[in-house]
């Protein structure tokens, strides 16, 4: 597997990792805010697919044929960070499939060192790869990822990628409630040093 193929794949796993974030979840859950920032499940998975098309599709030159209206300068600030009421589920999940599908085909038509430049980042960085944009995205999307994994286990206690993930120990409720009692007394004993 070459270059491009791995960030490819690692890009496409950590896609479908948070897409997945919203399976089993009924409407209100995957689009409540649970911080204070407003951030929700579907949200990210609306803001990772808007990205993903403005970096493989516009900045690649290969702009999408399609509107993206939450990222005209007349939309609601951060309209990409959360759905409303008329934006169905399926909608964005199908918007990030179709983003998914450009971003590819993108990645498959140039090389890694075809150049470009992003005309909304700092002068002295806006000189691009593709290389370098699809490092950017995997880093962008796992980031987005996590904050999902995170979301997600205040929503109903799951945890990674579900039943059998193998980077999740196994635990039942006590074995994850003594596993927290531990963290918090740690934590409790390092202030108390810290403050004395």
């Amino acid at each position: 597997m070459d270059e491009k193929e791995t960030l490819q794949r690692y890009l496409s796993k950590q896609r479908a990792d948070l897409l997945g974030k919203l399976d089993g979840l009924g409407e209100y859950d995957i689009r409540r805010p649970l911080v204070p920032s407003g951030t929700n499940l579907l949200g990210l998975v609306k803001h990772v697919a808007s990205v993903q098309l403005g970096y493989l599709g516009e900045v690649m030159g290969r702009p999408a044929d399609r509107d993206v209206p939450w990222l005209s300068e007349t939309s609601e600030p951060e309209a990409d960070l959360w759905a409303t009421a008329d934006e169905t589920k399926e909608a964005v999940v199908e918007f990030a499939r179709y983003s998914a599908t450009h971003a590819d085909a993108t990645v498959d038509a140039l090389d890694l060192d075809s150049p470009s430049l992003v005309p909304w980042w700092p002068e002295g960085r806006r000189d691009v790869t593709l290389h370098s944009i699809l490092v950017h995205l995997c880093v962008e999307t796992a980031r987005h990822a996590g904050h999902a994994d995170l979301l997600r286990e205040l929503v109903d206690g799951r945890l990674g990628n579900g039943a059998g993930d193998p980077n999740v120990p196994e635990r039942d409720g006590a074995g994850w409630r003594s596993h927290h009692d531990r963290v918090e007394a740690a934590a409790l004993a390092a202030s108390g040093r810290a403050s004395g």
